[in-house]
């Protein structure tokens, strides 16, 4: 009982500790000190460590008393560091379980008060080096310049809501900056406050005003330059509303599936159209089930050369799709355009050469990404497939490549041209917002699996999860995507990451050959917008389409470091901007706060981003949330797309959509005309 009353009074801190401190005796020349009467200080209670190293040495007394007296000390120490160690782990792994649940921080799994302090760092703007190294980055000249800003900070829910920085006069010792306190911490990146200390303003005050300074000069020699104007470049200065390029997609009609040219005086007039609302170029998509569709490595390109020659007659800008799945559904069911009838010959024999779910229904839009280096197509694998057809087209079309007529090729690395599974096909009964199934149940991914669970030491997770549902679930009803679910346990964390590695793996495969084919001319990869249950812990959707991006981890980066060491240009769908508020709510969806993630960290990662817009996305409202997508005002950089490829639902001669709203978008695109949605 003494030692519990002990022990509590050491760790209360108002209890008196004097008692561990030596006693201080001042000496007096007057009274000089008398060693025989002069009484012996209590020596130092030993502590931590010098309490174990006194423990080894041995009392200094053969008194038993003083022995079981520096036992209790040492017994009630480990007791105190005990508690104050079970304490701080306490409140680590509440941080951490917060952060992981509502931030999106890259915390590991087993992350210590280091790795919460570098991630906090991080996301307030300030580097972390390796070995704790943690300062903040000079800022940009232009926020040297300007002693404030208007920040607009983008939110969730979209609605935009304007942040501005109040800042006092350099003199004044008292600057104060007010921060709306609704800005999210992600945003608090965007947000810049300029130092303006009494030093920074004594090396300009000898010049006079501070851009003739020498300092002004060297700034102004180190500005950036990024690229996005015209598709070549701009700085980071760029005009409020920048050009940008806009291509059309020309109507898949025009091309038959004998690779004829189908109408060519109907395709004069679509071009026509185009011509006449300036639009800047065409994109081309070049069908593999129509150019080998009938014999292995016979490549039929004469209905592309025709079509090519009278785009030259237009002088237009040219991009092709190197498009390796299948389009469209008849009434009946068919593919419009299938892979070719070779491929699906293959595949009566060997089904696991398609994408497979879990109940085993084969998925034919596109081969799996299991076969990539299998050789079951003919004696050849799968990217040896895509890089033969990839190096006929190059070889074909050499003449327009030596023209500049072809601008860019765009590289089709999944389901609908995107890089993605097809987990939420509608041909296999999916309906939005299911969260869709995973597609890993073919052979040859179930023995990638199987290799790396073995290499993880745990044979048994060569699974894939049964409690994921299907198609149309919601989150909340399975146990594997629900708050706290089996997607953030040990199994589930390695599944995913496998699934996601799988995604990662094909589109280096794929773009390291596409690099050898295209040499010099820019590549093109287009990046799926998977926004419903993004305000879930989980990510449901995007988890089954290939992206392991819940919200303790960001699954974006390590796709665009691939997508980087190629120097590629990422083409982000603009999906979702037609959805109401009703049905956003419904599905927990955030297409805004999914854009926000992605282009920034595409940004950070110095890569180029351009467009797309969706089928659905083509009335005035969508087409101006577009225009704000591309050119954000809000961005402090004043970063924006490099060029926007518009989708049409028919061609223009239809008339489908109404030319004065087109018009009004390409327009607005151009930036001869400041559009927003206050003016639809």
């Amino acid at each position: 009982m003494n030692d519990d009353q002990s022990l509590r009074q050491d760790l209360d801190p108002q209890s008196d500790h004097s008692s561990d401190y030596l006693p201080h005796h001042p000496h007096h020349p007057s009274h000089p000190l008398q060693p025989q009467q002069q009484p012996q200080p209590q020596p130092r209670r030993p502590r931590g460590f010098a309490a174990t190293a006194a423990g080894s040495v041995g009392p200094t007394s053969p008194s038993t008393p003083t022995t079981n007296k520096g036992k209790r000390e040492r017994e009630r120490e480990k007791e105190r560091t005990k508690l104050r160690e079970r304490l701080r782990r306490s409140i680590t792994s509440r941080m951490l379980a917060g952060l992981r649940q509502y931030g999106n921080f890259p915390l590991p799994a087993r992350a210590d008060m280091n790795d919460v302090l570098a991630a906090l760092a991080r996301e307030a703007g300030w580097v972390v080096e390796a070995d704790g190294t943690t300062y903040r980055q000079s800022p940009p000249p232009s926020q040297i310049a300007m002693g404030m800003r208007s920040v607009e900070s983008p939110v969730s829910s979209g609605v935009r809501a304007t942040k501005s920085l109040e800042c006092h006069p350099p003199h004044n010792p008292s600057s104060v900056v007010r921060i709306d306190e609704s800005l999210s911490p992600a945003s608090l990146d965007s947000v810049v406050i300029a130092e303006r200390d009494t030093t920074k303003n004594e090396k300009f005050s000898s010049g006079g005003s501070p851009i003739n300074s020498v300092e002004a000069d060297q700034l102004m020699q180190d500005l950036p330059i990024r690229p996005g104007n015209h598709g070549i470049g701009t700085t980071a200065f760029s005009t409020p509303n920048p050009y940008v390029p806009l291509y059309v997609t020309l109507a898949t009609g025009f091309i038959n599936n004998y690779c004829q040219l189908v109408d060519p005086e109907g395709l004069r007039q679509e071009l026509t159209h185009m011509q006449s609302l300036s639009v800047d170029g065409v994109v081309v998509d070049c069908w593999w089930g129509i150019v080998e569709g009938w014999s292995p490595q016979k490549y039929v390109w004469s209905g592309y050369r025709g079509l090519f020659n009278i785009l030259r007659e237009f002088k237009f800008k040219l991009q092709v799709v190197m498009a390796f799945h299948e389009y469209g559904r008849s009434e009946s069911g068919e593919a419009l355009i299938p892979l070719p009838q070779w491929i699906l010959e293959i595949g009566k024999e060997n089904q696991d050469i398609f994408f497979t779910d879990r109940e085993g229904r084969r998925n034919t839009e596109c081969l799996s990404w299991g076969i990539d280096k299998e050789r079951v197509l003919h004696g050849r694998t799968g990217v040896e497939v895509y890089f033969d057809f990839m190096r006929s087209f190059r070889t074909e079309f050499d003449d327009l490549f030596a023209e500049g007529l072809i601008s860019a090729v765009e590289i089709g690395l999944g389901s609908s041209g995107e890089l993605k599974y097809p987990s939420f096909s509608g041909r296999m009964g999916w309906r939005y917002p299911g969260v869709g199934e995973f597609q890993c149940y073919d052979r040859y991914l179930q023995q990638s699996l199987r290799r790396a669970a073995k290499l993880r030491g745990h044979s048994f997770w060569a699974r894939g999860p049964d409690n994921a549902g299907e198609y149309n679930s919601r989150p909340h009803e399975t146990g594997f995507f629900c708050e706290r679910g089996d997607y953030d346990s040990y199994y589930g964390r390695f599944f995913l990451h496998w699934y996601a590695q799988s995604l990662i793996d094909h589109a280096d495969n794929v773009l390291s050959l596409a690099s050898l084919a295209f040499d010099e001319t820019k590549i093109i990869v287009k990046v799926p917008a998977v926004y419903w249950w993004y305000k879930t812990s989980s990510h449901a959707a995007e988890l089954t389409s290939g992206y392991y991006n819940p919200t303790n981890q960001d699954g974006y980066s390590p796709v665009f470091e691939v997508l980087k060491k190629h120097s590629v240009t990422v083409k982000f769908v603009c999906s979702g901007l037609h959805i109401s508020s009703q049905d956003n709510d419904e599905a927990l969806a955030d297409p805004e706060g999914l854009s926000w993630q992605v282009l920034n960290l595409a940004w950070d990662q110095g890569l180029l981003v351009a467009g797309e817009n969706a089928l659905s996305c083509y009335d005035r409202e969508g087409c101006m949330r577009i225009v704000e997508m591309v050119k954000p005002r809000n961005d402090p950089d004043h970063r924006h797309f490099s060029f926007f490829v518009y989708q049409q639902p028919a061609p223009l001669v239809q008339g489908a959509i109404c030319f004065s709203e087109l018009d009004f978008f390409i327009k607005c695109m151009h930036g001869e005309i400041a559009g927003d949605l206050e003016s639809c």
